[in-house]
């Protein structure tokens, strides 16, 4: 399966503008034969948690842009946006940081980040999952994080025996851009399995970002990079290199 990671930059506070800059960006990813597209988190609106009514409901016009694009090209578009949950109590309306998957027969699924970012102030903002979730698209089986996720690796590590993929949305900033770098191979090494970060670029809520997106193969190499400007990175993703690997290596089952 052919993987693109869409780095782009985000237009603050504006869904319309975001999805004029993001439609021709999807269609180039396609026209490269990728299979999967994926933007980053919180692709519409950029990192705004303490933006009063942010969220948007759940098949709101985000996750809509993900299903139009995903049908329009016949891929899988994924990307995360804050949603506020349907079952939600209406005295807590909080969103929560939703990585959206759109399939080409127009349906959706959903991951909930875990981790809400406590030093950015996004846990006072927006609520946090409960539910690790796993998806499998042309037999690559699939496992969503989102951003600051990427720091606790007892979930990856959860997650590995049945994961090829590890998919990472990300606004993570310049100034700890060596964390993300580094975690993002660590959890490709201790997990075997290929980890793909997609890190927004330019600037908003005053802070910087200069991507560093990258797909990272089972054995930690570095298969695709891009810098500080917008650019698309493919990959083609093997499952059977990921059973390869942890055949020949057996690290996974020393665990304890």
């Amino acid at each position: 399966m052919r993987l693109a990671c869409i780095q782009h930059d985000i237009v603050w506070n504006d869904r319309a503008a975001n999805f004029r800059r993001l439609a021709p960006m999807v269609a180039a990813a396609a026209a490269g034969g990728a299979r999967l597209v994926m933007l980053t988190e919180t692709f519409s609106t950029g990192f705004a948690v303490d933006t009063p009514e942010l969220g948007e409901p759940e098949d709101g016009p985000s996750s809509q842009f993900l299903r139009e694009q995903a049908a329009q090209h016949g891929v899988w578009v994924c990307g995360s946006c804050p949603e506020v949950p349907a079952d939600s109590d209406p005295a807590d309306l909080r969103p929560a940081n939703t990585f959206v998957l759109a399939s080409p027969d127009g349906s959706l699924a959903r991951y909930r980040k875990i981790h809400p970012f406590t030093f950015g102030g996004e846990d006072r903002h927006f609520r946090a999952g409960n539910e690790l979730v796993q998806w499998t698209i042309d037999d690559v089986r699939i496992t969503p994080f989102v951003c600051y996720d990427l720091r606790f690796a007892d979930e990856f590590w959860g997650m590995a025996p049945t994961t090829d993929l590890y998919l990472v949305p990300a606004n993570w900033p310049e100034a700890r851009r060596s964390h993300w770098m580094a975690l993002l191979h660590a959890r490709a090494i201790e997990n075997q399995a290929y980890v793909a970060g997609c890190n927004r670029v330019g600037e908003g809520g005053g802070l910087r970002y200069v991507g560093d997106s990258r797909i990272v193969d089972p054995l930690g190499e570095l298969l695709a990079t891009g810098s500080q400007h917008e650019t698309i990175l493919y990959a083609d993703i093997e499952p059977a290199t990921v059973a390869s690997v942890r055949d020949k290596f057996r690290f996974l089952p020393d665990r304890r």
